[in-house]
């Protein structure tokens, strides 16, 4: 299944980046560049989508779409793709 999720990427006052999901609570990365920030909110997209796979009853968030985004300027957006493979006896 894919999943894929906007990230908002602002630059820091120290000169890095953070990622921020609108959809995913409590998602965030950093980077020391922006292509840093973008591998590690990838990183950080998988590890949430797989935490809430362990939950009970997991719920998926849709999208925020871009014009529903409050952005500053020098914001860069981009969509973090996640694919989690689904095995025989993943939930066990």
């Amino acid at each position: 299944m894919k999943f894929v999720y906007p990230a908002i990427i602002r630059k820091t006052e120290d000169g890095r980046f953070k990622a921020t999901f609108p959809d995913l609570l409590y998602c965030e990365a950093y980077g020391d560049t922006l292509e840093d920030a973008v591998d590690n909110a990838n990183d950080a997209a998988r590890d949430w989508l797989e935490a809430e796979l362990q939950d009970d009853a997991p719920d998926f968030p849709g999208t925020t779409e871009l014009q529903d985004m409050e952005l500053k300027e020098g914001d860069v957006v981009r969509n973090i793709a996640v694919t989690v493979r689904f095995y025989v006896g993943w939930d066990e």
